[in-house]
């Protein structure tokens, strides 16, 4: 996702989860292959630092894209206790927010039908 649009239809129309380190927003556009941004702030650390965490979450979401939805709208948004998680610390992080996000996504499209 490189696009402000998009990253703006995520996070103001989309669902929300959160942990320390992480904030997920999934939002929907059409039926394209899902689309993923990341959001790493100078709050998280120097440009390396913020770059090794951008690196980290975009290698853990490629194993988990095929979760999303079609049509979905991602962004990961890393929190500054992020630049200090362990991968596997920030890759279960990950996971429960998008448990969280993902639920909440399928509990609003049931209330549709």
């Amino acid at each position: 996702m490189r696009r402000g649009e998009e990253f703006a239809a995520a996070i103001k129309r989309g669902k929300r989860a959160g942990r320390p380190t992480l904030v997920v927003h999934l939002g929907t556009a059409g039926e394209e292959t899902p689309l993923v941004g990341f959001v790493v702030s100078k709050a998280v650390g120097d440009a390396v630092t913020r770059n090794k965490v951008k690196r980290r979450l975009r290698h853990l979401m490629r194993d988990r894209l095929h979760r999303l939805p079609r049509g979905s709208l991602l962004v990961v948004r890393a929190n500054p206790p992020a630049a200090s998680a362990g991968y596997e610390h920030l890759a279960a992080e990950l996971d429960l927010a998008l448990d969280r996000v993902l639920r909440r996504r399928e509990s609003s499209m049931d209330g549709h039908r």
